[in-house]
């Protein structure tokens, strides 16, 4: 995907300094990215269900591989609760498919090359480590309900416990 294609579905990115994450209320921004098989994927055609977009830094990392196999493996408690899940990174697509494929992962897995997508939701920004900073994907998940709006966010998720706070806030949204 190119970038052209990206800025032809979100507003162009917000200046770094004015950048705050999507609210709970909000109207989800859609997107078109491909996923780990190059195949394009949009949020909108999702729509009717429940949507966990988790946005994770880097593929095949320590944490970013905790939050996606643990995901792996409640996959049938997100499928029971309704939930489709989409998983967000700035890699290639060649990537996030090595990834998906090396940890056998059960959901869709998405690459945001150009950020285009963490910028829209708020998620790209400063990070540092070892006394370095860059910029990089702040590790978040929204919940997106069936109309298409953001019904929850965990604006700093933690690789651990990502799957009990879902989940509980899935079935807070259904009433359960």
């Amino acid at each position: 995907m190119t970038s052209s294609r990206a800025e032809a579905i979100l507003p162009a990115a917000l200046d770094p300094k004015e950048r705050t994450l999507i609210q709970i209320g909000a109207t989800a921004p859609d997107f078109e990215l491909p996923d780990h098989d190059g195949q394009p994927v949009r949020l909108s055609s999702l729509r009717g269900g429940t949507v966990v977009v988790y946005f994770y830094p880097k593929a095949d990392t320590p944490g970013c591989t905790t939050q996606a196999c643990s995901i792996r493996d409640r996959g049938d408690e997100y499928a029971a609760a309704g939930a489709t899940v989409l998983g967000i990174s700035p890699d290639s697509v060649a990537k996030v498919k090595k990834f998906h494929d090396k940890r056998d992962l059960n959901f869709t897995l998405l690459a945001d090359a150009d950020h285009a997508v963490c910028e829209r939701y708020g998620v790209w920004g400063e990070k540092s480590m070892y006394g370095k900073t860059y910029m990089g994907a702040q590790r978040s998940t929204f919940l997106v309900d069936a109309g298409g709006t953001i019904a929850h966010v965990i604006p700093k998720a933690s690789p651990k416990t990502h799957d009990d706070v879902v989940l509980a806030a899935i079935a807070g949204l259904a009433g359960g």
